[in-house]
């Protein structure tokens, strides 16, 4: 009975992770033409290609800086809002529902919205900052393209963080920090020494799914906004695979990017596991 309940999700998994990424692997080591009539093994001629590449080479270091801000500034903006919203007392139901609901629209929506109010013509915020003399234009300046995606993406994920987040201030028990306060802590103290602790484990959870979230789910955000632009700035990894596959008929080339980054996102998340954890208190 144990192995007829969980063959389902077994299923599940092989036919939509363990198969797209075995065929990924054996794609990685072929050379196929844009029409798929021949196909020649090349070995690791495709990853050499890749890392001779300044251009993937660019893709992979903005990867890493979108990820760390889009981790890092959605945990940290979810805490700060989860911490508010615990300490309301009237209308706390109303501001916890507009705060969830982000996390029900489309990356794609969510692209569209963020890149409608940066817009330099027509965006609200953007007139507002040439008011302040900012010449915004995130199609021209990559670092404003940049910082475009990141907001975008750390909305449409603030209310997932969020949830857990504010799921954990309320397991926290109110003992603790009625002994804090008795003890003379100060609100920061109690939360940086009872509470914080205590949410060491979501936070954790969180820190990995943002990490993987960054990495694969904003796909559609950057294609929605800037479609990895101005130039290649803002072409991060995932958004590359897409590019070199399906637009210029790379086939080989754009396996072997998937593999890479399935390999790096794997061996975060054990790096996450393996060194992170110590930390966490359970």
């Amino acid at each position: 009975m144990p192995y007829a309940l969980v063959l389902p999700q077994l299923l599940i998994t092989f036919i939509f992770f363990f198969l797209p990424a075995g065929q990924a692997v054996m794609q990685s080591v072929m050379m196929e033409d844009p029409f798929g009539l021949s196909t020649e093994f090349v070995g690791l001629a495709n990853f050499r290609e890749l890392f001779a590449d300044p251009n993937y080479i660019a893709s992979f270091k903005i990867t890493i800086l979108y990820a760390v801000l889009v981790a890092f500034s959605g945990l940290a903006i979810s805490l700060l809002l989860a911490v508010c919203a615990d300490r309301v007392l009237r209308g706390g139901g109303v501001y916890k529902t507009f705060l969830i609901v982000p996390y029900a629209i489309a990356p794609a929506v969510a692209g569209v919205l963020w890149m409608f109010i940066f817009n330099p013509t027509l965006g609200t915020l953007s007139h507002a900052l040439r008011a302040f003399g900012l010449d915004w234009n995130y199609m021209v300046h990559s670092g404003h393209a940049l910082t475009l995606i990141v907001i975008a993406a750390v909305w449409k994920q603030v209310s997932y963080n969020f949830i857990f987040f504010l799921a954990g201030l309320q397991a926290v028990p109110k003992s603790l920090l009625e002994a804090a306060a008795m003890d003379g802590a100060g609100p920061f103290r109690r939360f940086w020494s009872v509470v914080f602790p205590l949410l060491s484990p979501t936070t954790f959870f969180l820190l990995v799914m943002n990490v993987v979230y960054a990495f694969f789910e904003t796909f559609a955000i950057v294609d929605a906004t800037t479609m990895g632009g101005p130039g290649q700035d803002t072409n991060i990894l995932v958004y590359k695979v897409f590019v070199d596959g399906f637009r210029n008929m790379n086939f080989g080339g754009s396996a072997a990017q998937s593999v890479i980054l399935m390999v790096m996102v794997i061996a975060l998340t054990v790096f996450q596991f393996r060194f992170i954890e110590r930390r966490v208190n359970y």
